[in-house]
């Protein structure tokens, strides 16, 4: 009797459909292609909004960014291609509220705009806060200052009054509610304000160490704008030119994305362990169907069909099965990653167009990939089970798959995984990291059964630990099996765990408590005993007070330095830019000095921080020759420091050994300290404030020392209105906020890689679930008691979870300490409960699943078993 394989493949997927036999496959798939779409889903928007917004984020159609004045060449060039152009000029500083309405002030980014800004996508204002946004194509007047609404609410103004920018005051006349130009919230630790170019003069702000920012803008005619921006980057190339770089549509802006790119490689690395760990229990489950349908396959040769009508169907069987599943992983795919829209909420300033259908055909095909490449090998065997089998059961059982059909399989889904990863280095080292983690736990666990068999003594051991141990030892490649799925599985959830709490944790801890939370810069030397002394009336005794130089590097060995010497991004960034120098007689006793010698007070030596050395390939004895505001400094390396950059402590890349600098030299000084808790000092009172004796705040001593700091800050600033007074307590506070809404949506995808592994565990206790019955209903038969067996059961359950938590958690221990000691930077100590809390979790997973998979197994009559296994 010959069938259509259609019609077999439709008829049987229905059975088995119906028989439950195809759920473990179905969740797998499902599994998987709902993690990876989930994140695609993400991505794909994400990108979509940044390609959108890519000109409006630019605010021109290509921009020249740099640290000094833009070359007049780039403008000139602009202009006689017939480019329009706008300049603007942004840096951080000190805004604060007259005398009259309280002093009070803060940090703002500060932004100056020239008529024309911006070329691309359009400011938007309101004329109160809270009040809906209107376009506009003004800027602001002359002597008035557009502000972000936080603004008002931090030093307490309203529209119309008066706001101090160092020593000019302009009148707030709008609320800033869209800046086009802006870049990403996340990179926002400071409202803006925005004012027109002709009063930055008179603020008098622009010092020789501010940290400005120029952005030269072009638009117009896209034939021009290409032939702008290949002049530009070769320009920017150019010998001699430093500090300048080109922003435009294809380049985009790296540093907008950074944190987003970082969350989405966090997401990717999960859902790819989740379509891992999916993979294996696809593989575990089709080897389990297979196995199971060997006498209904050996009954189809019996009554005609073919081995390719049998193979066929299966096909078609597995093709429906795999785009029933597909699509469902997609649905809920999607559903998903809304979540992570919701959770990453603020990294995401703009809504986010549509997603496209990439996601949903590539969702498709890894759900079919996933299912050809693991769950059919096994299955394909079924057609060459030969009809005999009918009355000999000992005829077409399953062997091992080929490697050549298991290799292509493993290539084309390892080649998906790589596809679908953000980042190729990232793919690898999950894809490797897996491959290694497996033959890991599997080496580990086949020692731990070989010495378990050995360990147990039969004669003076309990019966039920004798029987498990037994069960355990009989069918080793399947304990090896369980073990390696379920420890892959807690290893990224151990390891997570770790990340989100022990290194985070250790991370605040390596910060000390009286560490500074205040940086200030521009300090003009005429203002330095003014400053130091104020610090010492508000009872700040402890700070660190350093010289600051701003200077690029321009030779080594007498060699003139060019970004194309080095290889390593960080390392042409570092020797394009304006380094922060500073000197001083002793070394500061927050650094360490690693190599050579500090020598006190000695001109020409210069100390170099250890890793900056290694990046730019210094090393004791070379000569360093410096720019500084046209002045050229040259020095000798003679001592290489380690620096704590988590200290909170001022540091500095380059300093010079010497008291003091050549009078020529610009310098202004900088200082970090711990505000005071009390201000105004007991019984003083603040000069030119009508503050109480002792200023605190309701909400306890915390509340006080931030009500003190505040007023001490507000000051500050009014004794010395040129400096920038950065709080780091509220920008670190704002970088562990967004590290908390990635860690968030990571934790939230991760439960699609632990179901994942959970359903790895379930396909492996089911695996051997009809042998298991075979056993237990011999065991009854011969006397053994339900307890008993249960015992065992229990036992053998308990023992692979424990064995595969303790791996996991010890595994996970080392790669913290790793993390911590090679990434992070700061010791760690490794707890010593991890283990043995990962080891009580694997039992806790272990014998959930098995009881679920094998609860009826011991209800089950004994005749009926020994029937089913004797047919």
């Amino acid at each position: 009797m010959q069938l259509s394989f259609i019609r077999v493949g439709w008829r049987t997927l229905w059975r088995d459909l119906r028989a439950g036999e195809l759920r473990l496959l179905i969740v797998a798939v499902t599994l998987a292609v709902a993690a990876l779409t989930s994140v695609g889903f993400f991505a794909d928007r994400l990108q979509g909004g940044l390609q959108r917004d890519a000109l409006q984020l630019l605010g021109g159609d290509a921009v020249v960014v740099s640290d000094n004045p833009t070359p007049a060449a780039f403008a000139d060039r602009a202009r006689a291609l017939g480019l329009a152009t706008a300049t603007t000029l942004g840096f951080p500083t000190m805004g604060r509220a007259d005398d009259a309405q309280g002093g009070a002030s803060r940090l703002v980014a500060l932004k100056s705009v020239e008529p024309g800004y911006p070329l691309r996508g359009q400011v938007r204002t309101a004329q109160a806060p809270g009040q809906a946004g209107e376009a506009t194509p003004d800027i602001p007047a002359p002597g008035e200052a557009w502000v972000d609404a936080p603004v008002l609410e931090s030093l307490g103004l309203a529209m119309g009054d008066r706001l101090w920018l160092g020593d000019a005051a302009l009148r707030i006349g709008r609320i800033i509610t869209l800046e086009p130009d802006r870049g990403g919230g996340f990179m926002s630790f400071a409202p803006r304000v925005m004012v027109n170019a002709a009063d930055l003069p008179a603020s008098g702000l622009v010092q020789p160490a501010s940290r400005l920012t120029y952005r030269l803008a072009v638009a117009g005619e896209p034939a021009a704008v290409r032939q702008f921006t290949t002049w530009a980057e070769a320009e920017v190339h150019r010998p001699g030119v430093h500090g300048v770089r080109l922003e435009s549509l294809e380049s985009g802006r790296p540093e907008m994305r950074q944190t987003l790119e970082r969350a989405q490689n966090f997401l990717s690395l999960v859902a790819l362990l989740a379509a891992l760990l999916s993979a294996v229990a696809v593989a575990l489950a089709a080897r389990g169907f297979a196995n199971d349908h060997l006498d209904a396959a050996a009954l189809l040769r019996v009554l005609g069909q073919s081995q390719r009508s049998i193979a066929g169907s299966y096909i078609v069987e597995f093709a429906l099965i795999g785009l029933f599943a597909s699509g469902l992983g997609v649905l809920l795919g999607f559903a998903v990653h809304h979540v992570f829209v919701l959770l990453l909420a603020g990294l995401v300033e703009t809504a986010l167009p549509a997603a496209s259908l990439w996601p949903v055909a590539f969702g498709l095909g890894m759900g079919l990939t996933l299912l050809f490449a693991f769950g059919l090998p096994p299955v394909l065997q079924l057609a060459q089970v030969p009809p005999l089998r009918v009355i000999r059961r000992d005829l077409g059982g399953l062997k091992p798959a080929s490697l050549a059909v298991l290799g292509v399989g493993v290539a084309g889904f390892a080649a998906l995984l790589l596809a679908v990863s953000s980042d190729l280095q990232l793919g690898l080292i999950a894809v490797g990291g897996f491959a290694g983690a497996v033959a890991l736990f599997a080496g580990l666990a086949w020692g731990a059964v070989a010495l378990l068999r050995r360990s147990v003594n039969e004669a003076t051991a309990p019966r039920w630990l004798v029987l498990a141990t037994r069960q355990i030892s009989a069918r080793p490649v399947y304990a090896v099996v369980q073990v390696s799925s379920l420890a892959v599985g807690l290893l990224a959830l151990v390891l997570l765990v770790l990340l989100r709490t022990d290194l985070i944790s250790s991370w605040q801890r390596a910060t000390p408590a009286d560490a500074p939370n205040r940086f200030v810069i521009n300090v003009m030397p005429d203002q330095a005993d003014a400053f130091q002394q104020t610090l010492r009336d508000a009872g700040v005794r402890q700070y660190d007070w350093y010289p600051m130089i701003r200077g690029r590097l321009v030779a080594i060995n007498g060699r003139d330095v060019a970004v194309d010497d080095y290889a390593e991004d960080r390392a042409k960034r570092l020797v394009d830019r304006e380094f922060n120098l500073s000197n001083a007689a002793e070394a500061p006793a927050h650094n360490t000095i690693v190599a050579g010698r500090w020598t006190a007070g000695a001109a020409g030596e210069v100390s170099v921080e250890d890793g900056i050395a290694k990046t730019l390939g210094l090393k004791l004895g070379d000569t360093l020759r410096f720019d500084v505001g046209g002045v050229q400094s040259e020095a000798r390396i003679t001592s290489l420091r380690e620096v704590d950059w988590g200290s909170l402590r001022a540091n500095f890349f380059v300093m010079y050994t010497s008291a003091s600098m050549p009078p020529e030299m610009p310098v202004t000084y900088l200082a970090a300290y711990r505000a005071p808790d009390v201000w105004p000092p007991r019984g003083a009172a603040a000069p030119g404030s009508s503050a109480p004796e002792g200023a605190a705040a309701p909400a306890g001593a915390a509340g006080a020392a931030g009500a003190a700091g505040a007023s001490f800050d507000n000051a500050l600033v009014r004794a010395f209105p040129n400096i920038t007074n950065v709080d780091m307590s509220a920008t670190l506070a704002q970088v562990q906020n967004v590290l908390g809404q990635v860690v968030r949506a990571v934790e939230f995808l991760f439960g699609f890689t632990l179901a994942a592994g959970l359903v790895v565990l379930f396909a492996a206790v089911t695996a051997t679930r009809e042998e298991r019955a075979r056993e237990y209903a011999i065991m009854r038969a011969v006397g053994a008691q339900a307890r008993l067996l249960r015992q065992v059961q229990r036992a053998e359950l308990a023992g692979v979870g424990l064995l595969a938590g303790f791996l996991a958690s010890s595994v996970a221990v080392a790669v913290g300490w790793a993390l911590a000691r090679f990434v992070f930077d700061f010791t760690w100590t490794a707890q010593l409960w991890v283990p043995l809390a990962g080891a009580g979790a694997g039992a806790v997973l272990a014998l959930a699943a098995g009881w679920w998979g094998m609860r009826d197994i011991l209800r089950r009559p004994v005749m009926q078993t020994l029937r089913r296994a004797a047919e």
